[in-house]
């Protein structure tokens, strides 16, 4: 249900390595939540999970307890806990991205399909590598972005995968996107530094080279397809693994590439519904966190595909939305910052977010999938239901709350930076409190602003409905608001 983004830092304004992605669900109401955790599950002091060197994770696969065990940030389900097929502890599942303390970045996952042949040549099983316990598994281990591929595939290769998933893992010097196919077969192509991918939810790496430097694969994928006649004629050197085992040319999935080179390459003037786009592409400028931003908006309004295209990016079932960009100009911990909105972009700001031990507000670490005064989720995404039910009535008439706070959030952010990195110069540890006060200032602004915004919507909305009801009584025309008269005095 996912659409990403993800450049190399050639591809960006200040040569930041950009990883990006909306997290979509099949409904509205799918609440998330923040954690930064200091230990992963298998280390926590009594886990139940942890049983003979063996880690139960949460869709109830098991491994041996990693050697490694590496801080990192995550956005767990709220409902993980009860929504996991094993006994787990507090919310560690969907985590679904994050940065762990080695800087090694991830977001996980786009789901994916496999074409019926591929699926038979290699099937899943019902309990293996899957998108609800990735992010759980790899981030606390991986100490590079090429690690954390490796890492993934090892457990592809010896475990099997429950599911076809496209993800996203990086550092400060390079991104990779990697695609699991079938259950024991994996690809993973390294974006170029010049270049940007995006992606839906169809397979989409071909014309690489699996002798190339720049990708890496599960063993024996080449001899699978071959055996299996999942190409007409296979090639090494232009291997094309969306076509062997994927599904090519569904519209809910081109239609949103298509839309995303649009967006970010327009001097290609490409059609719409090409069974495959180009894989990697330069972009027409530098790109920024915010234009990503418009990306994950994106709609089809204006261009060839209104009316015709019914699944855009930009979509109301995003529980949350991440923009990662990984500095290496800034100091070691300092080099991860999120971009994070809460719940759909389409009604929410994206929130400046550093990758340090977190002073995270209550308001994020609660609520269920329920509605919930005390939920930061809530108050964004209860926000944005109203001006929905308001923008109905009175289509027009009021602007989203949102788009000024994020602008602010943009303007800063740059001041912000040079600040930390003034600051970590003198005394990092002074320069990583800062940067955790700040966060958590930012954390509880955005909430009270949403909070600020449904009161206000509330008051106007109710004033109103008094004043057609003041009209209805007394049979009066509509006259401008300044001239209605008080309710309280129609009798």
């Amino acid at each position: 249900m996912c659409t990403s983004v993800a450049c190399g830092t050639g591809a960006t304004q200040g040569g930041v390595v950009l990883l990006a992605r909306n997290e979509d669900f099949t409904r509205m109401n799918w609440n998330k939540m923040l954690t930064y955790r200091e230990v992963p599950e298998y280390l926590v002091p009594g886990s139940p999970v942890v049983d003979a060197g063996v880690w139960t994770l949460g869709n109830g696969l098991r491994v041996p307890v990693p050697t490694n065990g590496f801080a990192y940030s995550a956005m767990p389900d709220a409902a993980g806990a009860t929504e996991a097929g094993a006994g787990i502890g507090d919310h560690f599942f969907f985590e679904e991205r994050g940065i762990n303390a080695r800087n090694v970045a991830m977001s996980a996952t786009n789901s994916m399909a496999t074409n019926a042949a591929a699926m038979a040549a290699d099937p899943y099983p019902a309990t293996g590598v899957a998108e609800s316990i990735m992010t759980t598994l790899i981030l606390p281990q991986a100490e590079s972005a090429r690690h954390g591929v490796l890492l993934l595939g090892s457990y592809v290769q010896e475990l099997g995968a429950s599911e076809p998933n496209g993800v996203l893992i990086a550092d400060a010097s390079e991104c990779w996107y990697v695609e699991i196919g079938t259950a024991h077969h994996w690809l993973a192509a390294r974006i170029p530094d010049d270049c940007y991918v995006a992606v839906a939810n169809g397979l989409r790496i071909h014309d690489v080279d699996l002798d190339g430097p720049g990708v890496l694969s599960s063993p024996g994928l080449f001899e699978f397809v071959v055996d299996h006649g999942l190409l007409a004629a296979p090639d090494r050197h232009r291997f094309d693994f969306a076509r062997a085992v994927g599904v090519l040319g569904v519209p809910y999935n081109t239609d949103r590439v298509w839309l995303a080179q649009l967006r970010l390459s327009p001097s290609l003037h490409q059609p719409p519904r090409l069974p495959q786009y180009p894989l990697f592409l330069r972009p027409d400028a530098p790109i920024s966190a915010e234009q990503v931003m418009s990306v994950l908006r994106a709609t089809y309004v204006g261009t060839v595909l209104e009316g015709k295209a019914d699944r855009p990016i930009g979509y109301e079932k995003t529980a949350e939305s991440h923009i990662i960009t990984m500095d290496p100009h800034q100091p070691p911990a300092l080099t991860g910052s999120i971009w994070q909105a809460i719940s759909t972009p389409l009604g929410a700001p994206y929130l400046p977010l550093h990758n340090v031990p977190a002073l995270i507000p209550a308001a994020y670490t609660r609520g269920a999938n329920e509605f919930s005064h005390s939920s930061a989720y809530w108050a964004f995404h209860g926000a944005h239901a109203l001006e929905r039910l308001d923008a109905q009535v009175n289509p027009g008439l009021r602007a989203p709350w949102w788009p000024a706070v994020e602008q602010e959030f943009l303007r800063e952010a740059p001041l912000i930076s040079a600040l930390l990195r003034t600051a970590h110069a003198q005394s990092p540890e002074t320069a990583v409190e800062l940067a955790a006060r700040l966060d958590a200032g930012t954390l509880g602004q955005g909430v009270e602003l949403a909070h600020r915004a449904t009161a206000a919507l509330l008051t106007e909305m109710a004033a109103s409905d008094a004043t057609l009801h003041a009209l209805a009584i007394t049979g009066a025309q509509a006259v401008p608001s300044t001239d209605l008269p008080d309710p309280s005095t129609v009798e």
